[in-house]
């Protein structure tokens, strides 16, 4: 598959596709993410580290100025338990289908969208996002994909929750207050 050029733009990662830049039949292209841009993005997303981060895209023609971006992204990271606070490595596969316009257009449509998506009666599709300069950012689109992919409660495979008890203890908080309640 070709490889637009990725540009800088302040973001995280960022890996631009110029729209005048795609062909009729669409662009094929897969990125992934240097060391660099794999630890901004895991500190930005609380995470122990990203071992790998991949993305492939199809970006297609809907009209003049509208364009579809399909495609998969890929992650290997390592989360934090939040019970064992222990690390562990996890696979996030994310699919991608984002539509974009112009900025006048994509602003009208979200307007007129008004409702939520998968309410019945709303829109089956988001509102396009606003093309940028002449540009859509696929290295940002799939560092938003991954943060959309992880859960925000990570539990390590295997660790359950246990309450603290004591044996000893014959009530509970519960009965204790249960108890007080009762009396009145």
């Amino acid at each position: 598959m070709p490889e637009s050029n990725p540009q800088p733009t302040g973001k995280i990662f960022s890996h631009l596709v110029y729209i005048e830049d795609v062909p009729e039949q669409g662009l094929d292209l897969s990125i992934s993410a240097d060391p660099a841009a794999r630890q901004a993005l895991a500190e930005a997303d609380g995470l122990a580290g990203i071992e790998s981060l991949e993305a492939d895209f199809h970006v297609a023609r809907q009209g003049l100025e509208t364009f579809n971006v399909s495609g998969t992204l890929r992650a290997k990271v390592t989360q934090v338990c939040v019970l064992s606070l222990e690390p562990f490595d996890s696979e996030i596969v994310e699919e991608i289908d984002v539509d974009f316009a112009p900025p006048s257009e994509a602003a009208r449509a979200a307007e007129s969208a008004g409702t939520i998506v998968g309410v019945p009666g709303a829109p089956e599709r988001d509102p396009p996002d606003p093309l940028v300069d002449g540009t859509i950012d696929v290295g940002a689109l799939a560092a938003e994909f991954l943060a959309l992919g992880l859960d925000p409660y990570p539990k390590k495979p295997g660790v359950e929750f246990a309450p603290m008890t004591d044996p000893e203890e014959k009530d509970g908080p519960f009965d204790v207050l249960r108890k007080l309640t009762d009396r009145g």
